[in-house]
């Protein structure tokens, strides 16, 4: 359930503090009508930041050996809205923030961006699906979102401490 009454959606991840198994399935190709979704694991671990500005996630996995990514999500009390950045070290560069916010148990954050040498809209939608599952996913718009496509979909399951 949201504390959007108490906090105004300051706290809407703390749900996501701990450790996580990530179950991943990514399309082969994005953009392009492909069906074909590339399973694999990762893990994520969830700190809050200082100052309770927002929080921070570490996300590893050996689909890409080595790989490593970051996101970083900070609230805005004044509008009242979330902003998620992410880095990793196979781009080396930071992606545009998503912004936006839950109601209830649902947060959809969206941002224009490009792929491909092509503008996009990407949307994230986090759901809580209790204390210990949550489900994150990816999509991508070519036609400032009249249609999406899910790129990529991750199941949380939280490790035990």
């Amino acid at each position: 359930m949201s504390e959007q009454g108490q906090n105004d959606g300051a706290r809407d991840f703390d749900f996501l503090m701990g450790r996580w198994r990530v179950q991943n399935r990514r399309l082969k190709e994005r953009l392009k009508g492909c069906t074909e979704w590339l399973p694999f694991e990762a893990t994520a671990e969830e700190h809050p930041l200082p100052g309770g500005l927002g929080n921070q996630e570490t996300y590893r996995s050996e689909f890409w050996p080595g790989f490593v990514g970051l996101a970083t999500r900070v609230y805005n009390p004044a509008t009242k809205q979330w902003s998620i950045s992410w880095v990793d070290n196979r781009n080396h560069t930071v992606d545009p923030p998503v912004l936006g916010g839950f109601v209830g148990d649902v947060g959809q954050f969206e941002t224009n961006d490009t792929f491909e040498g092509r503008a996009i809209r990407v949307r994230f939608t986090w759901t809580r699906l209790g204390q210990d599952t949550a489900r994150w996913e990816q999509a991508f718009s070519p036609d400032e979102g009249r249609s999406w496509e899910t790129n990529w979909v991750m199941e949380f399951t939280r490790l035990e401490e």
